[in-house]
């Protein structure tokens, strides 16, 4: 299928329309046989449940694909050769999402989540995998926040990644990583967004970013996570998808390995070398995409987590659920406040903490990490030992003492 470029603007129109999903999408187009068709329908659909519903006018479509061109970058539609296989097979698959990049969505690709508040520890290894996963062959996926996704783009430029954005195309976040969505693209990797140009990512904007880079994936590592973790969300909309689950284990003293020894525990594969993935991956690969998936084995059950989708739904009797705006410019109250991102050390000392943990790391890689100087990690390091709280072990290495 390839869509004209009216259907396209007819397809922009009805999935920016307040309310409407991808699983209201899916409902209004095959019930009325194409988005146009849809489009003319819904006003008199949503009035009978006292309802006002306008969509987005054809100039405002017309204006958000001239603003992703100018980005180079283009809508892909369900069904398209350029849309990824793989995430078309999931239940909420976006319609349509905006590409920048080269075409490596349809490569088998495995997905590389964790804390944003990362170990040096944690950091070293995710490193290690994605190197040793794009040296086997798969594209890295990742959503672009700090500590292990950005980690795990960076590792994986030379042999493709794909980044899954929050916001709009236009709205890189944090702003920080406008440079390392330079590099990815300039290294022939991807960049996706679902969300309209202009518009910025709110907190519950990053669970629905999550079910892209799990549905790009035949597998989902989660490096470090922290019991509620949305790593673990991550890992939920996998499990949900029938793909595979991996988890890196962790002391137990050190609170960002709860989440993911938690995960093995209940059935996730254990990860310590990149082995341990493509051994489980290299039969699912071969299938292939269209292949019937697997039963599932031995899985987490991550049902406690929150489901974040809020659609209208146009057959209901009584009171729908909330419509959510799609539309940057029919937001009624400003821009909502992210909740994602944790708040970022403000001085060496502090990042230097944050960054160390239980296990034991080098101070090379601890300055690497925090972006300092080894003269800065050595006086760091000096008070914190005399302050008690850190422990000197062999080849230079040291850890944070549990208190």
């Amino acid at each position: 299928m390839q869509l004209t470029d009216a259907q396209r603007l007819d397809w922009l129109r009805l999935i920016r329309t307040e309310g409407v999903g991808p699983r209201t999408f899916r409902r209004l187009v095959n019930r009325f046989g194409g988005a146009a068709a849809a489009l003319d329908a819904l006003p008199d659909l949503a009035g009978r449940q006292g309802r006002r519903i306008t969509p987005p006018t054809r100039s405002e479509a017309e204006a958000e694909i001239a603003a992703l061109a100018r980005l180079d970058g283009r809508l892909i539609a369900t069904g398209e050769a350029d849309y990824p296989r793989l995430l078309a097979q999931v239940d909420a698959a976006p319609p349509l999402l905006a590409l920048r990049g080269a075409g490596i969505l349809n490569r088998p690709a495995v997905a590389l989540v964790g804390s944003r508040n990362a170990s040096t520890a944690g950091l070293a290894f995710t490193e290690r995998l994605a190197r040793g996963l794009g040296e086997a062959g798969l594209t890295v996926v990742s959503g672009l926040a700090r500590g292990i996704d950005a980690r795990a783009h960076r590792a994986s430029l030379p042999t493709g990644t794909i980044a899954v954005m929050a916001g709009g195309q236009d709205r890189i976040y944090p702003a920080s990583h406008a440079a390392l969505v330079e590099a990815i693209l300039r290294e022939g990797g991807a960049v996706l967004a679902e969300m309209p140009m202009g518009w910025e990512p709110r907190g519950r904007d990053f669970p629905r970013r999550n079910r892209i880079i799990s549905g790009l994936s035949y597998g989902t590592v989660v490096v470090e996570a922290a019991r509620r973790s949305g790593s673990l969300i991550t890992a939920r909309y996998a499990l949900e998808q029938n793909r595979e689950v991996f988890a890196v284990p962790g002391s137990p003293l050190d609170p960002r390995a709860e989440g993911t020894n938690d995960l093995i525990r209940q059935g996730a594969t254990l990860v310590s070398e990149v082995a341990h993935v493509v051994e489980v991956l290299g039969p699912i690969i071969e299938r292939g995409p269209d292949a019937e998936a697997a039963p599932a084995r031995g899985r987490p059950d991550l049902a406690e987590q929150p489901d974040f989708w809020d659609e209208i739904e146009l057959d209901a009797t009584g009171a729908d659920c909330d419509p959510i705006p799609l539309w940057p410019d029919r937001e009624t109250a400003g821009r909502p406040v992210c909740e994602d991102e944790p708040p970022q050390p403000a001085d060496d000392r502090a990042r230097i903490v944050a960054l160390l943990g239980p296990s034991p790391v080098g101070t090379d890689e601890l300055a690497r990490s925090a972006g300092v100087g080894a003269r800065t990690v050595q006086s760091v390091l000096l008070e914190l030992e005399l302050d008690g709280r850190i422990e000197r072990h062999g080849s230079g290495t040291v850890s944070l003492v549990s208190r």
